[in-house]
């Protein structure tokens, strides 16, 4: 049964999240579309551009993001003690950068004299916007309904652009996170449109690799990016760079078809990470088909499984495969290196 996105969202599991949304009938509405003839690739600028001015302005960070022809992708990090500790003006600001507000909160920013039941309905709205401030479904819904409004203005009709509610993942540890990111800023190679990572437009990896140049010809000592028009850098279980490499010779694996062989300091890192590097490749291919509401190490699924009060979700199976070192038995006596449920 379907769920509401609110009930599968829990900052006490996990504050990292997948989100995928795609056009009405999968149309190339971003891209080359091959029934109308119309190239549409300006239109993932569009979003880069808003994704970008939603972070600024929500206490929701981009760790990864990869924009295609048909559909795109958002890791996201949702920081609600960042949005508990701005102060009412601030909540105010931010709101009123996407929405008119309220006639009481105006004349609150006015200066002019409030009864104290004015002020509580400003207290009352300030509440609400600073929790929609770091809610997802708020996120998406600024996110998608601009994009939507503007392509049909441009195309000058009417109707549903995205195909229906977003889709998203909860990555309750870090070897979730690591592997969906890498997932999503692999996109393009997997689907035979870029070569590499440094080729990639619209991905977060290739925006990290072109910043990580540039800090180095300016100053070898800035490793992290800065808030402003750059995106808020994704903590990463493990280093900028041996993430880069990882990602690399990850993009590599898939475009050439063949598995390869994983260096040893890159078997390490995942070893590290309690991720099966004999299926790392899997893992990374297999994200949104052999996962649906949750990625992450069989306890963590298990325990989500549970806050959801469900006794089992999809992907439980792959959990024990992919994310765990040592062989585990399901609850039907397959061993955890067996067939996929």
């Amino acid at each position: 049964m379907t769920r509401a996105r609110r009930d599968q969202v829990s900052l006490e599991s996990t504050p990292y999240y997948h989100c995928i949304c795609r056009c009405v009938r999968r149309a190339f509405l971003c891209g080359e579309d091959s029934q109308s003839g119309h190239n549409y690739d300006h239109r993932k600028q569009w979003l880069v551009d808003r994704i970008k001015f939603l972070a600024s302005i929500f206490s929701i960070d981009i760790s990864a993001y990869a924009v295609m022809s048909n559909h795109y992708h958002l890791v996201v990090r949702i920081d609600g003690v960042r949005a508990t500790e701005w102060c009412d003006d601030e909540v105010i600001d931010r709101w009123y950068q996407l929405f008119n507000g309220h006639v009481i909160v105006d004349r609150y920013l006015s200066g002019k004299s409030l009864t104290s039941a004015e002020l509580r309905v400003v207290d009352e709205c300030v509440q609400l916007w600073r929790e929609r401030l770091y809610d997802l479904g708020w996120f998406m819904r600024c996110l998608n309904e601009p994009i939507a409004r503007q392509a049909n203005e441009e195309d000058d009709c009417k109707g549903r652009f995205w195909e229906g509610r977003y889709k998203s993942q909860a990555l309750l540890d870090e070897a979730a996170l690591l592997s969906c990111m890498a997932y999503v800023d692999l996109n393009l190679i997997r689907a035979g449109v870029s070569n590499s990572p440094e080729t990639s437009d619209f991905t977060s990896i290739q925006e990290r690799l072109k910043a990580a140049a540039d800090r180095r010809r300016l100053d070898p000592c800035i490793s992290r990016f800065q808030r402003g028009k750059q995106l808020q850098p994704a903590e990463l279980p493990i280093r900028r760079n041996d993430y880069f490499e990882l990602v690399d010779w990850t993009g590599r694996a898939i475009r050439d078809d063949k598995r390869g062989h994983i260096p040893d300091h890159l078997a390490n890192i995942l070893v590290r990470l309690e991720i099966e590097p004999a299926h790392w490749l899997d893992t990374v291919k297999l994200i949104e088909t052999r996962f649906s509401r949750a990625i992450g190490m069989p306890v963590a699924m298990e325990a989500y499984s549970r806050q959801l009060s469900q006794c089992w979700i999809r992907g439980m199976g792959p959990s024990r495969r992919y994310f765990s070192l040592c062989p585990v038995v399901d609850h039907r006596g397959v061993d955890g290196q067996g067939a996929i449920k």
